[in-house]
């Protein structure tokens, strides 16, 4: 390979999340300090263990040069930039300058919508399984959340139950919903005609869709993301999606999304968020990785992503009973299932989640995201990391 993702990098004491807050609950649910004679790792908290492309740190490098930080205009680099690299990875078609937005994150473009398309009291349909964070960006402006429980198939593949989205829309006058394409915490990778449906289940109903795309680009052998707006022309004009180059390129730590709208009422109605105001060098970073050397970068991540989901899903299959994992389409993200070895060995999730951190294995409680008996596992860290992980699972929690 080119590029590195084997390297192991210290973060403690750089203002990591993932690593320096563990055992300190300041977000109430970060992993317990492991015990004396492991070391911790991070496993939870969404971001990646490998450094970011060069083409970025060489674009903010190019940018820090230059001495002065003031006000400073969104170039035609940056539009064209993300107009580039939506057509090359993404097949979109049609995308102009007018339709996107800078927003500082998704959660504040989702709020956005909720906010300006919902009422106090109205309800908003989610899919459970679901991303934590989307309940706070609901519920914290007044509104109710709903949710639509996905199914899983004979091949343990998570699907929208298409009846019940219908039923839950009508019996509770539900005028927008929130997607999450491809799937937190699942993985799953939406094919066509699974979003057709879904919208054609929206337009019945007059249902507007944000629809969260900030995993677009990390999607496995054999699955494409299919972008929301793209499935019909109905799709197009009722959809605010939301991208960011945060997730590919491991940039959560510099703010910076942004909002595709065709619908000119829609762009309306989002009007002017003053709190949404770009960093400089987050502009940089992202013509830096949406750039050709940045695309060659992701490349091989997503070869290093799917290495690490393979191995680890097989490993939990033929090791972990009581343990049912699918393998992600998509994403970095596993979604444990738990419930039939907590019932056969009298444990709880609680206790089987400390059993994990005891031992340094910074793994997630999965009913923050809907799991009842789950944990999610972030697996975007360097492959010796990964298969140490799973080793202290196997020697110390699983099979002791």
């Amino acid at each position: 390979m080119k590029y590195d993702f084997t390297s192991i990098i210290d973060r403690h004491g750089k203002d990591s999340t993932a690593v320096d807050s563990v055992g300190k609950k300041i977000w109430g649910n970060e992993p317990g300090a492991p015990k004396e004679g492991f070391d911790s790792i991070p496993m939870w908290v969404a971001d990646m263990n490998f450094a970011t492309a060069p083409a970025i740190t060489k674009a903010l490098q190019e940018r820090i040069s230059h001495p002065l930080y003031g006000y400073f205009l969104q170039t035609d680099e940056y539009f064209d930039s993300i107009i580039r690299w939506q057509e090359k990875r993404h097949k979109v078609t049609g995308l102009t300058r007018e339709a996107i937005g800078y927003e500082n994150g998704v959660h504040g473009c989702v709020s956005t919508v909720v906010e300006r398309l919902t009422n106090p009291g109205d309800k908003v349909l989610l899919h459970a399984p679901y991303y934590l964070g989307f309940i706070g960006d609901v519920e914290a402006l007044g509104r109710n959340s709903v949710f639509s429980q996905l199914k899983k198939d004979e091949n343990g593949v998570y699907r929208m139950d298409y009846e019940d989205m219908d039923k839950k829309i009508k019996e509770n006058q539900i005028h927008l919903a929130i997607m999450c394409s491809p799937h937190n915490p699942t993985g799953r990778v939406w094919e066509r005609w699974e979003l057709e449906k879904a919208m054609e289940v929206f337009e019945k109903n007059n249902c507007f869709v944000v629809s969260d795309e900030i995993w677009a680009d990390l999607t496995y052998t054999g699955h494409q993301h299919i972008p929301t707006q793209m499935v019909s022309d109905w799709a197009r004009e009722h959809t605010v999606a939301v991208y960011a180059p945060s997730k590919t390129f491991n940039l959560a730590g510099l703010i910076g999304s942004y909002h595709i709208i065709y619908n000119s009422y829609l762009r309306d109605r989002m009007g002017m968020n003053h709190y949404n105001a770009q960093n400089v060098l987050s502009m940089h970073a992202l013509i830096g990785g949406y750039s050709e050397e940045g695309s060659k970068w992701t490349d091989e991540l997503i070869s290093v992503l799917e290495e690490n989901c393979r191995y680890t899903c097989e490993y939990i299959q033929n090791h972990f009973n009581g343990v049912e994992v699918t393998m992600p389409e998509g994403t970095y993200m596993i979604f444990l299932d738990c419930t039939r070895f907590c019932e056969e060995k009298g444990m709880t999730i609680d206790g089987l989640l400390e059993a994990g951190w005891d031992v340094g294995v910074g793994w997630q409680d999965g009913r923050s995201f809907g799991g009842p008996c789950h944990i999610r596992m972030n697996l975007a860290s360097p492959y010796s990391r990964i298969k140490e992980a799973c080793d202290r699972l196997d020697k110390y929690v699983f099979n002791k």
